[in-house]
């Protein structure tokens, strides 16, 4: 598997958002370690910043999604719940969904349109970016069926939120970027999701 582009001094793609929070889960964590991702290069932090955000919130936990958490830890919604009242006010990732459907799969009483109303209720009208969710397994609550179907309800949201962008990050990931367990990414799989999440940022808000 070929790695993505090093960050080079060429001109890429500039966005709007100064001001980033990206809000995630387990195929968050390590976006920004140089030993997951292969190379400093390829850091998400670094991968923003190269298309103009000058001030970046990671906030990722393993096990998170928008209702839901693992102990001691916080779900999706109190995080913008968090941030919100810290002041901020900028540009939203969320890179949320895959327990989200999961979990609606193993008979949550919160649904897909639930819970993406509950995160947009916080964030507002500030521009959000909202990546969708993919799997290989071909069954079980994580199966690739369940994503699909809150990825159809994410589709839906923009309709609701102008302000609500997203990045079909289903129609791009390549199979083989996933372990074994058809969930979380290889060492590739994930410096093409730390490359391709800002890149998709600068595409969805472009700088003026």
């Amino acid at each position: 598997m070929s790695l993505p582009p090093p960050v080079t001094t060429e001109s890429v793609p500039q966005t709007s958002c100064a001001t980033v929070v990206h809000i995630g889960d387990s195929l968050s964590v390590g976006l920004d370690s140089t030993g997951y991702v292969g190379n400093a290069d390829a850091r998400i932090s670094v991968r923003y910043g190269a298309i103009g955000v000058r001030t970046l919130r990671l906030e990722p936990s393993g096990g998170r999604s928008v209702i839901e958490h693992l102990d001691g830890q916080e779900d999706g919604e109190v995080v913008a719940k968090r941030i919100r009242k810290s002041g901020f006010h900028g540009c939203w990732v969320i890179a949320l969904g895959t327990n989200d459907a999961a979990n609606v799969s193993h008979g949550s009483q919160y649904g897909y349109s639930e819970r993406i109303d509950r995160m947009m209720a916080v964030i507002g009208d500030d521009p959000v970016l909202w990546v969708d969710a993919k799997t290989t397994r071909r069954s079980g609550d994580y199966g690739a069926a369940n994503m699909r179907m809150f990825n159809q309800a994410l589709a839906k949201a923009h309709a609701r939120y102008p302000g609500l962008k997203v990045y079909a990050w289903s129609e791009v990931a390549s199979d083989d970027w996933f372990q074994r367990d058809g969930i979380h990414y290889s060492q590739g799989g994930a410096a093409y999701r730390a490359a391709l999440i800002p890149a998709a940022l600068a595409e969805a808000f472009p700088a003026a």
